[in-house]
C-alpha cells in the first residue's frame, strides 16, 4: 500500500513509500481513502513528528471492511472520518465512533473538508 511519509531527505519533508495494510481493531472499519485536506494541525506535526510517520487527520471514502464487532456502516458505504494519523494512505484504520455516513449528493473532495 502506498503512503505519504515523513522523510527528512525530502526537501518537502514527505515522500511517496510503500507501507503495511493498516490491521484494524475490532471496533475499525477498514475505509478506502478517496480525498483528504489539509489542517493546520497536520502542517504542525509534520515539522515535529518521526521520519516514516504518516500524517492525515480528515479524509473520506468508502467502507472497504466492516468491523469485526458489527459496530459502524457496512461495507461499501461512502464516509468521512477524522482520524489522528495516517489518512494520506490509500487505506487507514477507523474507530467506527468517528466515522460519518455520507450522502451521495456530495462529492469525495467536498466532504473532505467536513472533519475540519
Amino acid at each position: 500500500m502506498l503512503a505519504l511519509v515523513i522523510s527528512s531527505d525530502s526537501a518537502t519533508r514527505l515522500r511517496l513509500a510503500e507501507v503495511e495494510e493498516p490491521r484494524p481493531l475490532a471496533d475499525e472499519a477498514l475505509v478506502s481513502v478517496h480525498a483528504t485536506s489539509l489542517n493546520r494541525g497536520e502542517l504542525r506535526l509534520l515539522t515535529i513528528r518521526p521520519n516514516g510517520w504518516i500524517p492525515g487527520q480528515d479524509i473520506v471514502g468508502i467502507v472497504e471492511r466492516a468491523a469485526a464487532d458489527g459496530s459502524g456502516p457496512a461495507a461499501g458505504t461512502r464516509v468521512a472520518a477524522l482520524v489522528d494519523q495516517a489518512g494520506w494512505a490509500e487505506r487507514v484504520a477507523v474507530s467506527t465512533d468517528r466515522l460519518a455516513v455520507l450522502s451521495d449528493e456530495v462529492s469525495f473532495v467536498s466532504a473532505a473538508t467536513l472533519p475540519v
